[in-house]
């Protein structure tokens, strides 16, 4: 492939600084999701009781629920807004804002009143609370992929980026802990009445670290070499949608399946436990915890590993395997044996990792890098909107409806089917020395060999 690259005077940058990138994508993300993990955890044991009391237990879930997806709903805002700034403005100062802006919103969750105290207002101030930590989210993820793997070595982008990719895992980890341990230290009556809300006001202790690490961080070359060559974009949102369609409707489908069949093992399966296995709330805590652990490793290594392998093909064969593994999950569950539980979680979060290690560095590279924060913001919103919103209300409903796990495999299986389509409609990375930093996408070149088109898609 012959491609016309426009190299910068930059200095590629050292070792530590690489490693401080890492650490701090890593950390930040963390941090803001285990803001979105205390809520999507929340949701599914208490809110239903705390902010929408209703005589009938399904339907106080199924609001409740309805409340985690707003902060789904919420992330094409955060994308729109923080994705354009942080191609117009630097990805650091970017990611400032969104970790203070979902911070603020978790640490004024915990100090809601509760329905039985203020009424109606109590819901209505905590969906906008949560729309407001969906907005922060929705701005985040680009970022902290970005902020990453443009200080590292492109060939090598599946392992950086992943650090982004760790966060949610992370995150959810010290969620779930931190209400395990209140859980086992509080009785029932105290978890409900107040313990939940230690969780939520921790969040200011922790947004405190997050903000001392990134104000510590340097913008990255990437961003400083077209802020110097004055390439930034003037309208990155028309220009992905002009540019790039292909490249964005690759990403976005890419990502429907393992939102789902994250939110199916990570926050719906603490309600399935609980109601359908006769579980309680700490067992399925536990299983949940077990299987984020195991991801905080199996998370980089399935980056690392697409930098050797096809990263398309290894996204995609895993894909596959999110649509079998239900059919094996439930009835290994229905006798409800907790060690069976929690293999089944592992194995079902080890099967994500598959697909979550490469996805940052595959969603990224569908973009031309002027235009990377725009788009792959973008690509993570709106799937989201699509994919992890309304997964746990479909799983809820389809449950009390049919009263019986087929149709919630079925919904699994055609997510998949979904994500390999946008597998197969994306392209391969570039190698380290076909990377263009600076300018518009590069000019047609001979596309039999499968090389991009101006448009950002690849061609077959």
């Amino acid at each position: 492939m012959n491609h016309t690259s426009t190299r910068t005077d930059q200095p590629p940058p050292g070792g530590s600084a690489v490693r401080r990138a890492f650490f701090a994508s890593l950390t930040g993300t963390a941090l803001e999701w285990y803001d979105f993990a205390i809520y999507s955890v929340a949701a599914a044991l208490v809110f239903g009781e705390v902010f929408f009391p209703s005589e009938d237990p399904a339907t106080g879930t199924l609001l409740a629920f309805s409340t985690y997806a707003v902060g789904y709903v919420s992330r094409p805002l955060g994308g729109f807004v923080f994705g354009r700034l942080g191609d117009r403005i630097g990805r650091k100062k970017v990611l400032i804002a969104t970790l203070v802006l979902i911070g603020v919103a978790t640490l004024f969750i915990g100090l809601l009143p509760s329905y039985a105290t203020i009424g109606v207002t109590a819901p209505i101030v905590l969906v906008i609370l949560r729309f407001a930590q969906g907005v922060g989210v929705g701005g985040e993820w680009g970022g902290a992929v970005l902020l990453s793997s443009e200080f590292g070595d492109p060939r090598r982008r599946g392992f950086y980026a992943s650090a982004a990719q760790v966060g949610p895992p992370a995150g959810n980890l010290l969620a779930n802990g931190v209400l395990a341990a209140l859980g086992l230290l509080l009785t029932e009556d105290q978890f409900m009445s107040w313990g939940w809300r230690v969780a939520f006001l921790l969040s200011g202790v922790l947004v405190v670290f997050g903000l001392w690490i990134r104000t510590k961080l340097e913008e990255t070359p990437v961003f400083l070499a077209m802020e110097a060559a004055e390439k930034r974009p003037e309208a990155p949102i028309r220009e992905v949608f002009a540019t790039h369609p292909r490249a964005l409707a690759a990403a976005i489908l890419s990502r429907i399946a393992p939102d789902v069949l994250y939110a199916l093992f990570t926050v719906f399966v603490l309600t399935y436990a609980t109601t359908e296995l006769d579980m309680s709330r700490g067992s399925a805590l536990a299983a949940v915890l077990i299987g984020s652990t195991f991801q905080l490793f199996l998370i980089p290594l399935a980056g690392a590993l697409s930098d050797r392998v096809n990263r398309r093909l290894l996204y995609g064969l895993s894909a596959a395997a999110a649509g079998v593994w239900p059919f094996v999950f439930f009835p290994l569950t229905s006798g409800g044996s907790w060690p069976l539980l929690t293999l089944g979680v592992v194995v079902a979060l080890a099967i994500h990792s598959l697909m979550y290690g490469p996805q940052a560095a595959f969603i990224s590279e569908q973009f031309s890098p002027r235009l990377r924060y725009t788009g792959s913001s973008l690509a993570y919103t709106l799937a989201g909107v699509v994919g992890g919103a309304v997964a746990p209300l479909l799983f809820t409903a389809l449950l009390d409806a049919y009263d019986s796990w087929i149709p919630l495999a079925l919904y699994i299986v055609l997510t998949a089917v979904v994500t390999i389509g946008g597998v197969w409609l994306g392209r391969d990375g570039t190698d380290a020395d076909e990377e263009e930093p600076l300018g518009p996408p590069a000019a047609p070149a001979d596309t039999a060999d499968g090389s991009v088109r101006p448009d950002g898609a690849a061609t077959r």
